[in-house]
């Protein structure tokens, strides 16, 4: 017993190792290094206890980059639609759960083993910048398109359409789709938005599984401005 406990604990202290070198080790993003200056375009970083979502402004630009995801029902461009809201994450629990309330035991135990990955897509209106939930992010115009390149390669795709998961959605202003990649508790939906935001130019942490690790990485070691509101 006294050997199994030893191993256990020894288990437990490596990953808390793993967890505190995923937040001070930086993982840079992609450069800007001989891009022209720009403008810069500001997203949000949207957490809750266990997911992660980024929201892009429903500008001219993200509209015409995500139009063919209009076909799924979609009301992008429509009145009082101010953001797209993306995040990636394991098909049975992301689908399945909605609410605490719907937690299931068969949904848990695939996200902490394997599972085949979805992409949430919702149109929102305003969005409260002071809630504590929030980040705001400042990317370079450039890094911006990489982010929205790297978005749009995250779908499975028929014929160049996104495949939408039927019947899936939450309500009338999101839906599900079909994504690239398998997840799994240690490549997660926290690590794809990690991905995405070092796509943009965004330095974080080197493996941030927990949206807490992710916030705390941007605000430690992040050299791409990203502050709250």
């Amino acid at each position: 017993m006294l050997r199994v406990f030893k191993s256990i604990s020894a288990a437990f202290a490596f990953i808390a190792l793993l967890l505190v070198l995923g937040i001070v080790l930086p993982r840079a993003g992609v450069s800007d290094h001989g891009a022209a200056s720009s403008a810069p375009h500001q997203i949000l970083l949207l957490s809750n206890p266990i997911h992660t979502d980024i929201a892009l402004p429903l500008d001219d630009e993200v509209q015409a980059a995500f139009a063919d995801l209009i076909p799924s029902g979609l009301p992008i461009g429509m009145p009082g639609a101010d953001y797209l809201v993306i995040g990636w994450g394991g098909r049975s629990f992301y689908i399945e759960t909605p609410t605490w309330g719907d937690l299931k035991p068969l949904p848990v135990l695939r996200a902490l083993t394997l599972d085949r990955s979805v992409l949430h897509v919702e149109v929102t209106g305003a969005i409260d910048r002071d809630h504590p939930a929030v980040r705001v992010l400042t990317l370079s115009e450039e890094g911006r398109r990489r982010m929205i390149a790297a978005i749009r390669d995250s779908f499975q795709r028929e014929d160049g359409v996104p495949l939408v998961v039927e019947g899936a959605a939450y309500g009338a202003d999101d839906v599900f789709f079909e994504a690239r990649g398998r997840f799994n508790a240690f490549v997660g939906c926290n690590t794809w938005t990690a991905a995405m935001l070092r796509e943009a130019g965004l330095t974080t942490g080197w493996w941030t599984p927990l949206p807490q690790l992710l916030d705390w990485s941007l605000g430690r070691i992040s050299s791409s401005v990203p502050s709250h509101s």
